[in-house]
This record gives structure tokens, C-alpha cells and sequence, in this order.
């Protein structure tokens, strides 16, 4: 088995609210091993990420070990608080990361810090090195990179900087809707209606001032005409998007776009925008991940 005794081998780390990834990484960043784990930020106290850290990775170290991390590990409620850099700025490197306490003397563990930004106010973390990511392999990029997810990023990027970003809620306001309001009782399955989806954009677009409305109108078309529940679901991301996207025209509208997710949550972003006649190139996230904390690693003393 793989290990990172020898000096040259290293940690890399992506610990975000809900999850752990970690990569055995060799010393010309080729990935030896691979773990993850549902032992997020979330579920941990600041004690208790080292004991949780060694718990995935521990098999892999038989010596002192050189661990760099990005994500929410580095928030104030994380292994330690690794600030933010201030837009507009470059990605964090290695030489912006923060050491963190470690009982175990074989552990020598660095953490990313995000990014802020004063007006309007908002922060990443994690997609900072995705960004990182993405420039190291696109480093002429002059445009917009946005990262579907919880809270989706669009991400202004020029000369190697991010000028600037603004973050929406859509995917958590999405699961809440879907999960804890009145319109759970119509969202039974997991089909999808890919008409219903485009529909729901057209409006969230148009109209995104009705958006409570119509939302409501969702459960009402359930109970008074039957509306299955993939026509439901699918409509209520084309609408929560659809307001997003009207957000966030600004950040894409005669813009060089790509994104940064994974394949169905980043495909109905690309497909709202392809009705604008905007189209953008998509990469995975955790490549993009792995490839930031590889970046940011040459920059660690």
C-alpha cells in the first residue's frame, strides 16, 4: 500500500459541509489513492477534524506527512480558521495557507483560504480552487466560470484574478422546498419532464417577480389537475434557476462561459442558457479541485 512517508508524497484534502475527499498524492502530483467520507464540516467540532482526518487517511501515513486542504475546513467553525483572501485577487496559493494544530507529530497540515468580497457582500470556499483549477489548465481564460451547486457561483475571471462573484441559494432554497414545504406532497420519484423544466426557466426568467406565486401554483396544479410529479419537479427547478439566471445576466449575457459541476446540475444550467443563446464548455469539479490544490501546493514552503 501506498504511503506518504517518503517525502515526497503528500495529502490532498477537499472538506466541505457535508463531505470529505482526500487523494494520496505522489511528488509529481499523480494520484496514488483515493478516499472520501460523510464526515463533513457540519457533523465535527473543531476537535474533531484531526480524529476524523485519520479515520479516512490514516492508513496512508507511516511517517511525517505534508497535508493541504481546501473547503469549508478552513471556515471559523473548522479544523481552523483560515480567513479569506479579498477579491478582486488571484486564487489562493500554498503561500496564503494557514497551519492548523495537529496532536499527531507526523502531521503537518496547511488550509486554503477563500475568498470575500466587501460590495456586494459574499465568500466562497472551496471554489476558489476549483477556479485555481481551472485557470492552471486554461490560463488564458478572460470570462465567466459558474459552479453549479448549493450555492451556485458566477465567477468573473480575468488576467488570473477573480474580479468579482455573486453567489445564488437556488439549490438549497430547492431542497427546502422540495423537502420540508407544502410542495414535497408533489414531488414524489425522481422522473423528470424536460418540457416542464424548459417551461418553468421561460418563466423564472420573465417573470421572477412572481416566483412565490408561482411556486404555490405548483401545488395547486397538483391537486386540481393532476400534475405528476415530474412535470412538478422539474418545473421547480426551471423556475428557481430561471430567476437565478435573470440574476445573474449580467455575470453571462456576451460572455465567455464555462462550468465547473457535475454533469446533471451544470447540463440544466447549460440547457436554461442555451434557450439565451449562450453556451458554455463543462468541466468536472472535483478534477478541477484536485488540479487547484495541486497549483496551490507549489506555492507552500
Amino acid at each position: 500500500m501506498a504511503t506518504a512517508t517518503n517525502g515526497r508524497n503528500w495529502i490532498a484534502v477537499d472538506w466541505g459541509t457535508t463531505r470529505l475527499r482526500a487523494w494520496l498524492m505522489d511528488g509529481s502530483d499523480g494520484v496514488l489513492d483515493k478516499v472520501q467520507s460523510d464526515r463533513g464540516m457540519g457533523a465535527l467540532t473543531p476537535a474533531g477534524f484531526e480524529t476524523a482526518f485519520l479515520e479516512v487517511a490514516g492508513e496512508w501515513i507511516d511517517g511525517p506527512t505534508r497535508v493541504l486542504a481546501c473547503g469549508m475546513v478552513g471556515a471559523k467553525q473548522g479544523w481552523a480558521d483560515a480567513g479569506y483572501a479579498v477579491a478582486p485577487s488571484k486564487p489562493p496559493s500554498g503561500a496564503h495557507a494557514v497551519p492548523a494544530p495537529a496532536e499527531d507529530p507526523r502531521l503537518e497540515v496547511f488550509l486554503l483560504p477563500g475568498v470575500s468580497q466587501q460590495r456586494p457582500a459574499d465568500v466562497m470556499r472551496g471554489e476558489e480552487t476549483q477556479v485555481a483549477g481551472y485557470l492552471a489548465a486554461n490560463p488564458g481564460f478572460d470570462g465567466v466560470l459558474c459552479l453549479p451547486g448549493t450555492h451556485t457561483k458566477w465567477v468573473q475571471v480575468s488576467a488570473g484574478e477573480i474580479v468579482s462573484f455573486r453567489s445564488f441559494m437556488t439549490g438549497e432554497i430547492f431542497a427546502l422546498l422540495s423537502g420540508q414545504s407544502v410542495l414535497r406532497h408533489g414531488l414524489e420519484g425522481d422522473g423528470w419532464d424536460e418540457a416542464a423544466f424548459d417551461e418553468g426557466v421561460a418563466d423564472g426568467m420573465a417573470r421572477p417577480q412572481l416566483l412565490t406565486s408561482d411556486l404555490f401554483g405548483l401545488r395547486a396544479e397538483g391537486l386540481l389537475h393532476g400534475k405528476d410529479a415530474s412535470a412538478t419537479r422539474a418545473r421547480l427547478s426551471g423556475l428557481l434557476i430561471g430567476v437565478e439566471l435573470a440574476g445573474a445576466r449580467h455575470y453571462w449575457l456576451g460572455q465567455q462561459l464555462a462550468f465547473i459541476g457535475a454533469p446533471v446540475l451544470a447540463g440544466a444550467y447549460l440547457r436554461g442558457l442555451k434557450a439565451q443563446g449562450a453556451i458554455g464548455d463543462r468541466t468536472d469539479a472535483e478534477a478541477m479541485t484536485l488540479a487547484g490544490l495541486c497549483a496551490a501546493r507549489a506555492g507552500l514552503a
